[in-house]
């Protein structure tokens, strides 16, 4: 199989175009024409994941945290990072990350937090803003059905949980086409008048050169009119972390001792206990503490995640508790939805699940 076939899937899923700006998601080493016989799936780059992708003749590392952040200007092999770009490509071994694009879709990172915590009614807790974008193009009056048709098709005017969205306005357009036109409608030189629809409809922007190309294909005129314009709308199908109700209250303390079970931590650290009962949880995997007042907005009784500074513990104002986990434990069963993902869409494929953990960080206990 083509690398760019597996590529090309998980970009579907989790698109580049979700990542921060800090980050280097998607293609780290290697060439899309590349065969690839098989992949390992771990959360980290290490020597010793090189290592073992070689003694398993595995051909590709799907990781989610990127080997290459910043610029590499020199392969002297003085650092960890500098040896596994030399060992990836000295072995033919294409690296491939998936990061904050991952974490920033429903069924993605977060989502998986939240299933393990058995959380209902789940929701994106900082939805993306600036991320949306509308659509108005103009169209003969007896071709918009078919034209609105091949745009929802292509991905626009989903809301939600509504799809087929869109506003439509009668009007009447007017055109003149010089000798070098042949008009659908109309004479060549000669002023016309067409009775059109207004066609609005809003669309996430990574799916706009599809759209575009979808209305293009559709839409009967030789030049087709439209106009594109950003949107501040924050985009709930999208963004970081997640937020959603437990089935039932639980007992802070017991709520703690199943979240340390559940994701196997040598220790939780967390703020003052409040005495009231855990029923709105709040994840965000990895260091999530910038969203710690998306949490207290949605009125979170809990929040979990890693990465907290001594001082940030106090933000919590007793209005709900913080639980910090670990990066690496936080985002330890991203390794799953790759492996779910994957074997769904290619099962018969050689997909496996590293068996080193690549935590940095030891307890002593």
């Amino acid at each position: 199989m083509q690398l760019k076939q597996i590529t090309q899937y998980l970009e579907s899923v989790a698109p580049l175009d979700f990542q921060e700006s800090y980050d280097n998601a998607g293609l780290n080493i290697g060439h899309p024409d590349d065969e690839i016989s098989g992949i390992l799936i771990t959360l980290d780059i290490t020597e010793e994941i090189l290592d073992e992708a070689i003694q398993k003749n595995l051909n590709l590392i799907l990781a989610h945290h990127p080997i290459i952040f910043g610029g590499i200007k020199k392969l002297n092999g003085k650092n960890y990072i500098e040896r596994c770009v030399a060992k990836a490509i000295k072995n033919d071994i294409a690296i491939y990350a998936a990061h904050t694009n991952l974490d920033s879709v429903f069924g993605g990172v977060n989502s998986k937090i939240a299933e393990k915590l058995e959380l209902q009614n789940c929701r994106i807790l900082a939805p993306t803003p600036g991320f949306l974008k509308k659509l108005v193009t103009f169209v003969p009056t007896a071709d918009a059905e078919k034209v609105r048709k091949a745009l929802f098709a292509a991905g626009a005017g989903n809301i939600g949980n509504y799809d087929s969205c869109s506003f439509n306005l009668q009007g009447t357009g007017s055109f003149k086409g010089n000798d070098q036109t042949n008009p659908y409608v109309g004479e060549k030189n000669q002023l016309h008048l067409e009775e059109e629809t207004r066609i609005e409809t809003i669309f996430p922007k990574h799916l706009q050169s599809g759209i575009i190309r979808a209305l293009l294909n559709a839409h009967p005129y030789e030049e087709v009119a439209y106009d594109i314009y950003p949107l501040d709308n924050e985009y709930q199908q999208g963004g970081i972390g997640m937020i959603g109700e437990l089935e039932k209250p639980m007992d802070e303390m017991q709520f703690l001792h199943k979240l340390k079970a559940v994701f196997n931590c040598s220790v939780v650290k967390h703020t003052q206990i409040s005495g009231k009962p855990i029923s709105k949880v709040a994840v965000c995997g990895g260091s999530g503490s910038t969203y710690l007042n998306k949490a207290l907005a949605q009125k979170a009784d809990i929040f979990i995640s890693g990465d907290f500074k001594y001082h940030q513990f106090f933000d919590a104002e007793n209005q709900l508790i913080i639980a910090d986990i670990g990066h690496y434990e936080s985002e330890q069963f991203t390794k799953e939805v790759f492996y779910e993902l994957l074997t769904k869409k290619f099962p018969k494929f050689a997909v496996h699940l590293s068996e080193i953990n690549t935590n940095p960080v030891n307890y002593l206990i």
